[in-house]
């Protein structure tokens, strides 16, 4: 079985976790300033609040997290802010637990990823990174430059390949579900492992072009009946709960099995994810959607090639709060 990684392995390796500590630093400043050396009091939990809004971790995620912290802190008989803010971490790591994902491609060859976004949130270059860690686990990876819609986009890709040694599926202008077809062909030919399936940028108000990313997915299950294996939503951190909207949006048009949340560094929304997290949870005060949240696959903390890394919840918390 070829498996890429499991939910237990850990990102903890002392540079990935500086680098993820430092690019939550904004949003942890905010945070951290709540718990400086004081008792539990009403203003404690209301600084707490205004800290979680400024995070952007939205009106049900705030909502739900200080209910969580009252209840235990009361249960507990709680007397120190650091208690608190232990019982929020806790808190917080079995909210993103379910957010971590298992990845399996030893059934499928190529496994084949379509991956989706607005303008601007950072895609192709996810896609380039993505390259890197798939080919650092030992996978070979063919990229599919699926967006023809953009000028820039296939010369970026190519340039993205170049960097990582793999080869470009691409054309100038055309159908880009021909293109991806076509990739998905030269993988199979290629006994390439992965195939990463770039797609134009798009709002999820432009009807013609959410049909277009329809029509993409259909494409990639007629070359290959099982597939898209994985479908990616690539989200910018600095869009806050905006990224909400996207994700309905896009898992209505094609169905998400996986979101990669770019540009965590510099950004003090990081508590957009607590959002992300129980938004399809059922847990929160409208309890309206008890799916299973869509998993965050891929963070990103910076610009170098290797600052996209799985997620994993108890790292998330720790370097949010500590």
């Amino acid at each position: 079985m070829l498996g890429l990684f499991k939910k237990s392995e850990s990102s903890s390796n002392p540079s990935w976790f500086d680098r993820l500590k430092a690019g939550l630093h904004k949003t942890r400043s905010q945070l951290g300033s709540v718990f400086a050396g004081r008792l539990i009091d009403e203003g404690l939990f209301r600084e707490l609040e205004a800290a979680l809004l400024a995070a952007d971790s939205g009106l049900e995620a705030s909502a739900y997290l200080l209910a969580e912290l009252r209840q235990r802190a009361k249960h507990a008989g709680l007397e120190t802010s650091d208690q608190l803010k232990a019982e929020l971490h806790a808190i917080l790591v079995e909210l993103l637990e379910p957010l971590e994902k298992t990845l399996d491609m030893g059934s499928h060859k190529p496994f084949i990823v379509m991956i989706a976004g607005v303008n601007g949130a950072g895609k192709t270059t996810s896609i380039g990174k993505l390259a890197h860690y798939f080919l650092d686990h030992g996978r070979t990876v063919l990229l599919a430059a699926g967006d023809t819609f953009r000028a820039a986009a296939r010369e970026q890709l190519v340039a993205w390949g170049a960097k990582n040694d793999v080869a470009v599926i691409s054309q100038q202008g055309g159908d880009p579900a021909a293109v991806i077809f076509d990739a998905i062909q030269a993988a199979r030919a290629r006994a390439i492992d992965i195939v990463l399936a770039d797609t134009a940028g798009r709002l999820p108000t432009q009807t013609h072009l959410m049909e277009e990313v329809k029509k993409i997915r259909r494409v990639i299950a007629k070359a290959d009946q099982t597939a898209p294996h994985e479908v990616w939503l690539v989200l910018d951190a600095n869009t806050g709960q905006n990224a909400l909207n996207q994700v309905r949006a896009f898992d209505d048009a094609i169905g998400l099995s996986g979101l990669v949340l770019t540009k965590l560094d510099g950004t003090a929304k990081g508590g957009v994810v607590a959002a992300i997290a129980l938004a399809r949870s059922g847990a929160g005060p409208t309890r309206q959607d008890a799916r299973a949240p869509i998993p965050l696959v891929f963070i990103g903390v910076g610009e170098g090639i290797d600052d996209l890394r799985p997620f994993r919840a108890r790292d998330f918390a720790t370097a949010l709060l500590n």
